[in-house]
């Protein structure tokens, strides 16, 4: 119970460190917002009875604080410098936009991100994918400058996220290598407009906690844990998949609305180029998760039939209805874009 009141005191915080940021009017009252995150989530990621999961919190605060350092430093920089108007210039933009980069885990300061996310659990994983995102997103929106910076930083994301994650067998490291890959994305959609920011992050965000339920409640760490049929029935794997390929963008799914969104308002602002390299090498990312989806399909042999009837009570209703909406819902959602 103990442990409970304090995780959710700690969540509490978080989350109000998240508004702070970004209700904030002033520069200070942003860095303020992002420490007192920082510092609910260092207790959320530590645990007494896993020293890996201790490390990987350590790992997190000296990069976070790395981070939040650099930030208060370029801002003290410029503001001497250039009093009014330094958010048009592209120096400081890139200070400061290089320090939010770095909490976000944007490749090539993504070096961290992988690490932490491989010896937390799901639920803390859930979180750094998601919500620890929104307030350096949010900040990068008042300064982001459309130049070679920007470009090359989501460039690289995508890339390493494709190539980082061709060889893991971990899934919460594929989710992370994912999760770089989707920055990349972001940046651009971010660059266009901060309502598709907006929608973006949040299909992106409803595919991961769908992924993220599953995994948490089956206890699966490894690739190779879904390919046994002891642990995962043919029904169990069918519903993962489907949210992979959600993930990655395959066109009848749900996670192809936002991508086809971004590709039309980068089309529209004369970015054919850079939306035909994201294109491609977002491809090799959807290549491994159809790879993974075949290879434990297929080695199902073992099984003699499908089950109708899931056994597990809280997955009964919940996640086969998630894993519907993400699978069919871009029939109905693609009216929207018509409206939008």
């Amino acid at each position: 119970m103990i442990n409970n009141s304090t995780k959710l005191l700690f969540l509490s915080t978080l989350m109000m460190g998240t508004i702070l940021s970004i209700s904030s009017n002033s520069w200070f009252g942003v860095w303020m917002g992002l420490e007192i995150n920082l510092l609910s989530f260092i207790p959320m990621l530590a645990n007494n009875k896993s020293m890996m999961m201790n490390e990987s919190s350590i790992k997190y605060f000296i990069v976070q604080a790395m981070a939040s350092t650099m930030l208060l430093f370029s801002i003290l920089l410029i503001q001497m410098k250039y009093p009014v108007g330094w958010e048009s210039k592209m120096i400081p933009s890139m200070m400061i936009s290089s320090s939010l980069l770095l909490k976000i885990g944007a490749a090539p300061f993504h070096f961290w991100f992988p690490e932490v996310m491989s010896t937390s659990t799901w639920i803390n994983c859930l979180i750094l994918m998601t919500w620890q995102k929104i307030a350096p997103m949010m900040i990068l929106s008042y300064c982001i400058q459309i130049g070679v910076f920007i470009f090359f930083i989501t460039i690289t994301s995508i890339v390493i996220g494709a190539m980082g994650g061709l060889n893991q067998t971990s899934l919460q490291q594929l989710l992370a290598y994912s999760s770089i890959s989707h920055i990349g994305w972001m940046m651009s959609s971010l660059v266009i407009s901060e309502n598709v920011w907006e929608l973006y992050f949040i299909i992106y965000s409803m595919l991961s906690v769908i992924l993220v339920l599953m995994f948490s409640q089956k206890n699966l760490f490894f690739i190779n844990q879904i390919y046994s049929s002891m642990n995962t029935k043919t029904e169990i794997k069918f519903m993962i998949f489907l949210s992979l390929l959600s993930l990655g963008g395959l066109p009848p799914f749900l996670g192809f609305l936002p991508k086809w969104i971004v590709m039309q308002s980068l089309i529209e602002n004369n970015l054919t180029i850079l939306m035909t390299i994201m294109v491609v090498l977002t491809t090799i990312t959807l290549y491994y998760y159809l790879r993974i989806s075949f290879s434990a399909l297929i080695m199902s042999y073992t099984e003699n039939s499908w089950l109708v009837s899931i056994k597990h009570k809280k997955m009964s209703f919940m996640l086969p209805f998630t894993v519907t909406i993400s699978t069919l819902s871009l029939i109905s959602s693609s009216v929207l874009i018509y409206l939008y």
